[in-house]
């Protein structure tokens, strides 16, 4: 009997776990812009579940919640030494989002490349106020209580936060907006076509490839309109004639895979505003292409 009583406690642990499980991931991965990190972080929370007197716990989701976030915030802490090591810059790991558009959240806010590249700059307690306030609408009451702090602090770190993405990150447009120009863009930097580069790029337009140091990716940041268009246009050439194109959904934006004999090469996004793209972005690191590629296929 006793064996049957600790079966049936296994299973309702195991029910309240995958009903909370997409908010787990959506909150790791807003808090550590990695799938990989957030998949272990959420295996971490299910080891805890098991071994808590769940008994004692009046509501199962909301413990699942604070036991994620204080692990990610935690791991994101000791990354973010590992990342001052990473070659070249050092982009979001993407997510596929067809399936959930939102990722686990109450709004798909904190889910955009570019905004999780933006939240980077932040500490991990800042970032983490700010993904349980703008994705998941926590009160904030209950953020404090996550944090181990007060409310008034907490409002600071959220504000703190708020400014910091507003300040940096222009008003996105909507997707049709930011699929032509995308397409438009896509079109001209496989043709080398400089004139159109610089007609769809902003002046103070900033150009990230992520290879963590593989041949071929720039280990610096490109910025403005000018050398964008240059580095762009001089790459084709090299770059483009042996691939193949798929569009695709990255952190519920249209991007585009760049593949070779069958193999990825790249994800490209972009992060585009009224005044045009703001933001290039490649992920070139095979360890991240690897699973956003592999998801493709579920």
């Amino acid at each position: 009997m006793r064996a049957e009583d600790d079966k049936g406690s296994l299973d309702r642990a195991a029910e309240q776990f995958m009903a909370a499980r997409p908010q787990l991931f959506g909150i790791a991965y807003r808090i550590l812009g990695s799938a990989v990190e957030a998949e272990d972080i959420v295996q971490e929370a299910w080891v805890r579940w098991q071994n808590t007197d769940r008994a004692e716990i009046r509501e199962p989701a909301a413990f699942l919640a604070t036991v994620t976030s204080r692990l990610a915030i935690n791991l994101a802490q000791a990354a973010r030494m590992r990342r001052e090591s990473y070659t070249g810059p050092w982009l979001p790991e993407p997510v596929d989002t067809r399936a959930d558009p939102q990722l686990g959240a109450e709004r798909a806010e904190a889910l955009d490349l570019a905004v999780l590249l933006l939240l980077e700059r932040l500490n991990p307690v800042e970032r983490a106020a700010y993904v349980l306030r703008e994705a998941f609408d926590y009160p904030y009451k209950r953020i404090a209580d996550i944090l181990e702090t007060n409310e008034a602090h907490t409002r600071q770190l959220v504000t703190r936060a708020r400014k910091h993405v507003a300040a940096e990150r222009r008003q996105p447009v909507g997707d049709g907006v930011h699929r032509r120009l995308l397409e438009v863009f896509l079109d001209a930097a496989r043709t080398g076509s400089l004139s159109v580069l610089e007609g769809v790029l902003t002046d103070d337009v900033v150009s990230y490839t992520d290879g963590n140091g593989m041949r071929g990716a720039s280990r610096i940041p490109v910025v403005g309109r000018p050398r964008v268009s240059k580095y762009l246009a001089a790459f084709a050439p090299r770059f483009w004639p042996p691939t193949e194109v798929r569009w695709v959904e990255a952190n519920g934006r249209p991007a585009v895979l760049v593949t070779a004999g069958g193999d990825p090469v790249a994800l490209l996004s972009v992060d585009v505003s009224a005044r045009g793209i703001e933001r290039v972005m490649w992920v070139m690191n095979p360890d991240k292409l690897a699973p956003y590629v592999a998801s493709l296929a579920d």
